[in-house]
């Protein structure tokens, strides 16, 4: 006999998801550094701050559904980050310009990705190492290693400061009063196209059935290739949106940005309830992972609790996930 319908609800990732971040806001309203946790300013920032690893976690998410990984993320943020404040910092190029650009190069880092995997049956983990590792050094080569800011050195060794353009501020700023940052509604905008393509399209399908079995997929007439090729390629898109919003958060590009960021993008996509092998999950329980570790990383932060401890804690929550997915799949 079938379990009921509560049980088998019970069961569920979104149970499961939903339960964590149940945990954690509960441990904020307990450890809540003397009332801070209950300030809706609070909220506010985690929102902001968790936002760049939540749009990481949403081009990461596509991938891991269709059984890969993408470990090249993080340096496309910082990739994207420089290009960025290069050229409307110091070549002066309009934000339209920059912002195709910069979209484009992440983009095409991500397809690179995708055809080392699909075309060249490269394994994922060792395509987007090798991608991660060039688009760090290419970060580095565009910047010289140095910040790109609005300090400019001139011929003498002296330094001209440039002013900030405006696509800096817009993207950083506030709205609705002062209530919610435009990065965090950028950040639900990434939600909601992740959730078309998954949900609505066609493509969405071939994700999941490629992710189940690819086997399968392939006798069933889904092109495996082009699937995996363009979750690469969105995974990119996603990462340069993130360098996007980190060069303006920073007001600078630093070819040091993103770096590991890809870790926390996949904790997110696990802690949320995504499986790791592939072929199941959903942006929703992504974006209750993002909640989950914003919301942990601020209750430390309020609390003054160390960076190592911070880590130590979050690797162990990522090994509770699998272990909690392990156990629901039995």
């Amino acid at each position: 006999m079938r379990p009921p319908v509560a049980r088998r609800w019970l069961a569920t990732p979104s149970f499961r998801a939903l339960l964590a971040l149940a945990f954690v806001v509960v441990l904020g309203c307990v450890f809540n550094a003397d009332g801070a946790f209950f300030h809706w300013s609070t909220h506010r920032d985690m929102l902001r701050q968790v936002s760049v690893y939540g749009i990481l976690a949403c081009g990461m998410t596509l991938v891991i559904i269709s059984g890969g990984i993408d470990l090249s993320v993080g340096s496309v943020v910082g990739l994207c980050a420089v290009l960025f404040a290069r050229q409307t910092l110091h070549q002066g190029e309009s934000a339209a310009v920059a912002l195709g650009l910069v979209i484009a190069a992440g983009t095409a880092i991500g397809l690179a990705s995708g055809t080392l995997v699909a075309r060249f049956r490269v394994q994922p983990f060792v395509a987007t190492l090798a991608m991660m590792v060039f688009a760090r050094g290419l970060a580095k080569w565009i910047s010289g290693g140095q910040k790109i800011s609005q300090a400019i050195q001139q011929p003498d060794g002296s330094f001209a400061y440039e002013d900030l353009p405006a696509i800096f501020q817009r993207i950083d700023r506030r709205i609705l009063w002062g209530n919610l940052s435009v990065v965090t509604l950028v950040f639900l905008g990434c939600v909601l196209v992740s959730w078309v393509v998954l949900a609505k399209l066609r493509y969405g399908r071939y994700l999941y059935a490629t992710g189940g079995n690819e086997e399968a997929a392939r006798l069933s007439g889904v092109p495996i290739a082009r699937t995996k090729l363009l979750a690469y390629g969105l995974s990119g898109l996603f990462g340069a949106v993130a360098g996007i919003c980190q060069a303006a958060q920073e007001q600078q590009g630093d070819p040091e940005a993103g770096s590991t960021y890809e870790l926390t993008a996949i904790a997110i996509a696990v802690i949320g309830g995504n499986n790791l092998m592939g072929g199941r999950g959903g942006i929703g329980l992504t974006l209750l992972g993002a909640l989950t570790i914003g919301y942990l990383e601020k209750i430390l932060s309020i609390n003054a609790v160390g960076e190592s401890s911070r880590l130590m804690l979050t690797g162990a929550i990522i090994v509770a996930a699998v272990l909690l997915q392990r156990r629901g799949n039995a």
